[in-house]
């Protein structure tokens, strides 16, 4: 009876992964590109938020009093030497984040772009090609003049014309 449950439970799992694997027709190249980039877009912005909490702890560890502090337990000669190090190390530092968050920001408007072509692109799929703007137009006929617009056109040239 166990091998049984067992049995009917795996069968059931596998029915439902095998479901999952196999791939709908609505789920094309552009819709996976799309779920992908806002993967890497989310990503991102996680990213981002990270290097703000970051740069903020930075700013703080760099005014004087925190610099200070952080030296309090260490002792020197010069201690204006260390506290000027001290500053130099989280320049440096906070200068290497800045750079990455403007990366990232970079990365971003990039992803946003390629996230809205391809969501241009499954819109496209959706609705279906339609007719080329060219076709459609070649079946159209001209209207021929009737002699009141000739007259009338007639009239608005000589009307620029002086």
């Amino acid at each position: 009876m166990r091998h049984f449950i067992k049995f009917t439970v795996f069968l059931g799992v596998s029915i439902v992964v095998g479901l999952l694997a196999v791939r709908t027709p609505a789920q094309t190249n552009a819709q996976e590109r799309a779920a992908n980039l806002r993967a890497q877009l989310a990503d991102a912005e996680a990213r981002q938020t990270e290097l703000q909490s970051r740069l903020e702890q930075l700013e703080e560890n760099l005014k004087p009093g925190n610099i200070e502090r952080s030296l309090a337990g260490v002792g020197s000669v010069h201690p204006e030497e260390l506290r000027e190090a001290r500053r130099r190390q989280l320049e440096i530092e906070k200068r290497g984040v800045q750079s990455q968050l403007d990366v990232l920001a970079a990365s971003r408007s990039r992803l946003e772009t390629a996230i809205a072509s391809a969501d241009a692109e499954i819109y496209r799929q959706r609705v279906g090609r339609g007719p080329n703007i060219s076709t459609a137009t070649d079946n159209i006929t001209p209207a021929k003049p009737t002699p009141a617009s000739s007259r009338h056109m007639k009239k608005r040239r000589l009307r620029k014309r002086h």
